[in-house]
C-alpha cells in the first residue's frame, strides 16, 4: 500500500513538472477571403479541434484587427497593411505563415470606365473598408489615374454590405474597392472590374497569419501542426478541387464551383516559400520573414 502511494506521488510530480505545449485554446480570427480557405477546410474537417484551435470568422478586415487588438484572438489573418497598423501599437507582431499573394484577387469596380471617372464633374461615391488595404488600393488608383480627390465621397462599409449594392442609377458614378468572393454579386448587379492587383494596379498584397512573438513561443507546436494542415489543404485544392469546394462552400454563399475555380486563378499560393524577387518586395514593405514556419 505504501509503495503504491509512493508511486502515485512520483507520477504526480513528474506530470506536474512536464512543460505544457500551450496554456489555452489558440484563437485565430479570419475573414472570408478565398486565400484563407485552407483554414476553413481544416475547421470543417475537424482538424482544428484536434489541435485545440478555435477559428472565428468575421465580416471585415477592420473587425479582424480590432478583435486581435482587444485581446480576443491570439493570431489573425491579414495583409502587410494590417500588420503595419497594429505594429504601431503592439510591437513584436510577426508573420508566421504565408497564405498567398493577391494576383487579381483585390480589385476596384465601378459603373463608369476609368476615362469617364477622369472626365466626370460629378461627385463619386466610393465604397470601401476604410481601415484596411482597401484604402491603399483606392489611394493608389486615384493618384495613378489623376482622379480629382475632392470629388471622392468616401463611404466606409464592410464587404458583406458593399456586396449588396445595386447599380440603380447608372448616371451617378460609383467606385467599389472589394475582393474575392464579394465581386461576384457586384458583377451580377451591374458593376464591372476596372483594374486589379493583376491589371494596371502595381500594388503588392501578401496574405499571412500574424501573431505576437510570445504567442508563437507558447504555441509553437500548434502553429507548426497548423502549417502542415494548411499545406495539406492547398494540396487538396490542386488534386481534388471538387471535394475542397464542397467542404468550404458554406462560407461562400452564391459562389458556384465554376466561379470558385476561376477566382482561384487570381491568387498565388505562397505556402511553399517565396522567390528572391518577392523577398525583396517584402523587405521593402517591412514585411519580416524571419519567423515564418
Amino acid at each position: 500500500m505504501k509503495n503504491s502511494v509512493f508511486l502515485l506521488i512520483i507520477v504526480f510530480l513528474l506530470l506536474s513538472c512536464k512543460p505544457q505545449t500551450h496554456d489555452h485554446t489558440l484563437r485565430i480570427s479570419t475573414t472570408n477571403w478565398i486565400g484563407y480557405t485552407p483554414l476553413f477546410y481544416a475547421k470543417e474537417k475537424g482538424s482544428l479541434d484536434l489541435l485545440d484551435i478555435k477559428l472565428t470568422n468575421v465580416v471585415s478586415l477592420s473587425e479582424n484587427m480590432q478583435l486581435y487588438k482587444a485581446g480576443n484572438s491570439d493570431a489573425f489573418s491579414g495583409t502587410q497593411y494590417e500588420l503595419a497598423i497594429l505594429s504601431e501599437h503592439t510591437p513584436n507582431i510577426v508573420p508566421i505563415m504565408l497564405f498567398n499573394r493577391s494576383n487579381g484577387g483585390d480589385m476596384i469596380m465601378s459603373n463608369f470606365s476609368i476615362a469617364d471617372l477622369q472626365s466626370t464633374t460629378k461627385s463619386i461615391d466610393a465604397y470601401l473598408e476604410m481601415d484596411s488595404i482597401n484604402f491603399v488600393l483606392l489611394d493608389d488608383f486615384i493618384k495613378k489615374f489623376k482622379i480629382d480627390e475632392s470629388r471622392i465621397n468616401y463611404i466606409d462599409r464592410v464587404q458583406n454590405e458593399i456586396s449588396t449594392l445595386q447599380n440603380i442609377n447608372p448616371s451617378n458614378p460609383v467606385l467599389i474597392v472589394t475582393y474575392i468572393p464579394y465581386n461576384i454579386k457586384l458583377m451580377k448587379s451591374g458593376f464591372q472590374e476596372i483594374l486589379s492587383t493583376k491589371d494596371r494596379l502595381d500594388l503588392f498584397v501578401v496574405d499571412a497569419l500574424f501573431t505576437h512573438q510570445d504567442e508563437l513561443i507558447q504555441h509553437k507546436e500548434q502553429f507548426i501542426a497548423l502549417k502542415k494542415l494548411i499545406d495539406e489543404a492547398i494540396f487538396t485544392i490542386e488534386s481534388n478541387p471538387k471535394d475542397y469546394y464542397q467542404t468550404v462552400k458554406p462560407y461562400f454563399e452564391g459562389m458556384s464551383y465554376e466561379d470558385f475555380i476561376k477566382e482561384l486563378e487570381d491568387i498565388q499560393w505562397l505556402n511553399k516559400g517565396v522567390n528572391e524577387a518577392l523577398k525583396i518586395r517584402m523587405k521593402e514593405s517591412n514585411f519580416k520573414i524571419e519567423a515564418l514556419l
